[in-house]
């Protein structure tokens, strides 16, 4: 309310100190998902190549937690360095979109009105801004990884097709790997492009999330 009240684009001391805090917070979360991620890859690695020496239910079970939650570690990086990027449009989502009146309901109707009509003011220019500028760093991660991924999609395949028909609990384990890879890759490619496209046109989807939260 500070901030809003205040008619600046430029920070309130208060809502300075609040972004600042979020970005280390971010900081500090995308480091710690990033020290998993390196041990549950490695702890994976470790565990499919053991149930390709002995096989057993055990190994194939853990094998696929363990990459389940190395699948999640890569989320968590990903959205934090989104964070980091972009903490005020991060910390959006802690602000009590239900209030029903007082000073706080009285702000978020003009961000609603203005939102929809065709003034703005600084402060509210400074939440468009910073709006597209996470979805674009959701965009730039997002190509990054999805790269990454399609060159270990490509990578298994490669190891698949040279791997001898006999040994087919190989092919098996990489034709597996080679699907998730691809789907992942897919569903990437998907959140490229609708972080692209809110990114070039940031306005009604910020209307939109000024109606209903995150």
């Amino acid at each position: 309310m500070e901030y809003w009240g205040s008619g600046e684009r430029t920070l309130t001391p208060g809502m300075a100190r609040a972004v600042d805090y979020w970005r280390d917070y971010h900081a500090a979360k995308a480091v710690f998902a990033a020290l998993l991620l390196v041990v549950l890859v490695a702890l994976g690695l470790a565990v499919w190549r053991a149930f390709l020496r002995s096989g057993g239910v055990a190994l194939a079970s853990g094998g696929v937690l363990v990459t389940v939650f190395a699948l999640t570690a890569l989320v968590l990086v990903m959205a934090n360095v989104q964070g980091v990027i972009a903490p005020f449009s991060s910390l959006l989502p802690m602000v009590p979109f239900g209030a029903a009146d007082g000073r706080l309901a009285e702000a978020l109707d003009q961000v609603r009105a203005q939102l929809s009509g065709s003034h703005t003011t600084p402060p509210l220019d400074a939440m468009i801004s910073d709006f597209a500028r996470y979805h674009a760093a959701m965009a730039v991660i997002g190509a990054v990884v999805a790269v990454l991924i399609a060159s270990t999609t490509v990578w298994l395949w490669k190891k698949f097709a040279s791997t001898a028909s006999s040994d087919w609990l190989t092919r098996r384990v990489l034709a597996s790997f080679g699907v998730l890879s691809a789907v992942i890759s897919l569903l990437l490619i998907v959140v490229v492009v609708a972080n692209v496209l809110t990114a070039a046109d940031p306005e009604p989807a910020l209307a939109a999330f000024f109606d209903g939260g995150w």
